[in-house]
């Protein structure tokens, strides 16, 4: 199958293309950045195709996708690396919202109709230190929440001119050379790490390379359709997290990060370390799907053992 991917240089879908391409698969690659992509993904010749897009404009890419079986759609504007002021905050939505509503225009104009995985995340939710998040909750009022909750809307429009859509609401990725617990090991590996904020906030999370497996099943697999959450079934809360981290690379964990001290960088966003929610991949079980990782302890020693 010839597989569209945009986000295809990112912290995920670096590693989805090489599992696509391992697959059987080919792949299309809509990037902001082609030649940062065709560097990227250069060791694998024509089997990797890149065309420039910009997400949020109409343009020649969107004739681009006939001849594909399935779409990736992981494009979308970092959330949680600066202040969100008033522009962050349109840029967020629009990268989503709006590339996700031009992408889907452009699945229009395929025949026959492509399968569109899609990513959302679990901020669809909403924040809460007490309740249980299944794929059938109810969203959350936040501004994270109506994020997800316009992301998804566009991308399920595709199921009108014959797309099968499938959602995957994203937790936290952990994994090699990225993600979140790259920003959390300096202080570590200087004795000096600790939970951020209270410590009490959940942390559902999820090895990259299960939502890789679990993009590509969702995307070869006609039972997936609709809302399904990409998280381990192990939540833990922050302090949980540190205390294994810490033990993983034989650190201690004993120095919290204040509230006030995130606050003052990232303002309104410092909400998506401080508050969190426990999600549990109930529909993404029912499937068969199977955890390479289900532990935080198992995920975190694949890549940060010695």
């Amino acid at each position: 199958m010839k597989v569209a991917v945009t986000g295809a240089t990112g912290f995920v879908g670096s590693r989805l293309v090489p599992c696509l391409l391992e697959a059987g698969h080919s792949v299309l690659v809509l990037s902001r950045n082609p030649q940062k992509a065709k560097t990227l993904f250069a060791s694998f010749g024509s089997a990797v195709e890149t065309i420039a897009y910009q997400p949020t404009e109409a343009g020649d890419w969107q004739n681009a996708l006939q001849g594909c079986g399935g779409v990736i759609n992981l494009a979308g504007d970092p959330i949680a690396d600066s202040r969100w002021t008033p522009a962050k905050k349109q840029s967020i939505l629009q990268s989503r919202v709006l590339g996700t509503q031009r992408l889907v225009e452009a699945i229009a104009k395929v025949s026959p109709q492509p399968v569109l995985v899609s990513a959302s995340a679990i901020g669809f939710y909403g924040v809460s230190e007490t309740e249980v998040f299944h794929e059938t909750s109810q969203s959350g009022s936040d501004f994270l929440a109506e994020v997800c909750q316009g992301w998804e809307t566009a991308a399920l429009a595709a199921g009108n001119s014959g797309s099968r859509v499938a959602i995957i609401r994203i937790g936290i990725v952990v994994g090699p050379d990225g993600g979140a617990i790259s920003k959390m090991l300096p202080p570590f590996r200087l004795f000096g790490g600790g939970p951020l904020g209270s410590g009490e906030q959940w942390f559902s999370w999820i090895h990259r390379d299960d939502l890789v497996q679990l993009l590509i099943q969702a995307l070869t697999d006609d039972q997936f359709q609709g809302a399904y959450n990409g998280t381990a079934p192990e939540p833990v809360r922050m302090h949980q997290l540190c205390t294994v981290l810490g033990q993983v690379i034989n650190r201690p964990s004993w120095l919290p990060v204040p509230e006030f001290a995130l606050e003052l960088l990232l303002g309104e966003g410092a909400q998506v370390v401080l508050e969190g929610q426990q999600v549990l991949p109930t529909r993404t079980l029912s499937t068969g799907f199977q955890f390479q990782y289900p532990t935080l302890d198992q995920a975190l020693r694949q890549f940060l053992s010695p």
